[in-house]
């Protein structure tokens, strides 16, 4: 057998053996995927596609089999209901408050913890604690405190008469103040360990050149803490459009609808209305606007990136 024979026959026997190792890998990784891809088929995947069919039917809970095409029927009636537009509304004036307080309160508790001083990991453990309770108990004990008789109604009981709870004007910033309370610590992780990432050195020279707080917030804290702003911004903007535990258990949409989110008004039509077709086309609307915001982020981000 000449050289160049065994060459070829080496060269064609390192390609099978790549070739085998690349399937082997390939079907491995299949394998471990099978569990979530099955998860997300029936958890996910399903249930979108169900409430998509479901959203161009007149469904009927008891018989669905009898249930009536309508098309876009629901789209049309949601255009010309004036509860989706209170509903919506609502939604947005919350996240049109909670977003702004979140970012702020999580980046002065981020900057005022980020020196290692006396009792401060005892105060990160505080301020992150409340978000890992349930919403049934933070709503639980903020109603308590907003109650007619609560602390939380004794100091700020100047404000207005009875409990905020009741009150038009003074519910929803309630829920507002109940909802920066219980999540703006997890926030705070996130930005004091982007603080954390910022090179003291660039404080040190920015001492040396005469910059003041106010200069070095602007010129190094800021830029070197974009992606963890741009971060909490966009996700807690998508979290607080999906509001429901809150108003849900603290005022029950209340009073008067003041309160009623997106979210809620979706369960009123679905699991006490029955009307899971028009409840399927605003799951289906407000899916629109996530995706949406999905978008913003996308953009931003890759703005930022460039």
């Amino acid at each position: 057998m000449d050289t160049n024979t065994l060459t070829s026959s080496q060269t064609s026997t390192r390609w099978e053996r790549m070739f085998e190792r690349s399937t082997r890998e390939t079907i491995m990784g299949l394998v471990f995927a099978i569990p979530y891809l099955v998860l997300f088929a029936a958890f996910l995947l399903f249930p979108l596609l169900k409430g998509l069919y479901m959203s161009l039917f007149e469904w009927n809970f008891l018989n669905p089999s009898e249930s009536t095409f309508i098309g876009l029927d629901n789209y049309a009636r949601l255009v010309n209901d004036p509860a989706f537009w209170n509903a919506l509304w609502n939604t947005l004036e919350f996240v049109a408050l909670t977003v702004p307080l979140i970012v702020v309160v999580s980046l002065v508790l981020a900057l005022g913890l980020n020196k290692e001083l006396k009792g401060s990991r005892l105060l990160q453990f505080v301020y992150f604690s409340p978000y890992v309770l349930t919403v049934s108990v933070v709503a639980i004990v903020w109603s308590q405190m907003f109650a007619q008789s609560g602390i939380g109604t004794h100091f700020l009981g100047w404000l207005f008469e009875g409990s905020p709870l009741n009150s038009k004007f003074w519910a929803m910033p309630a829920i507002v103040i109940t909802t920066v309370w219980w999540q703006a610590g997890f926030y705070f992780a996130v930005l004091l360990a982007a603080r954390q990432n910022v090179p003291e050195r660039l404080y040190e020279a920015a001492r040396l050149d005469g910059a003041g707080p106010w200069r070095m917030f602007r010129d190094i804290t800021l830029p070197h803490m974009k992606n963890a702003l741009l971060f909490v911004v966009i996700a807690s903007t998508i979290f607080q459009f999906q509001v429901f535990g809150q108003p849900f258990l603290m005022t029950d949409g209340g009073p008067v609808g003041e309160t009623e989110t997106l979210v809620v008004y979706l369960y009123e039509l679905g699991f006490r209305a029955r009307e899971l077709g028009f409840g399927a086309a605003v799951g289906y609307t407000l899916l629109a606007i996530l995706v949406g915001v999905s978008i913003l982020n996308y953009v931003l981000v890759g703005t930022n990136n460039e």
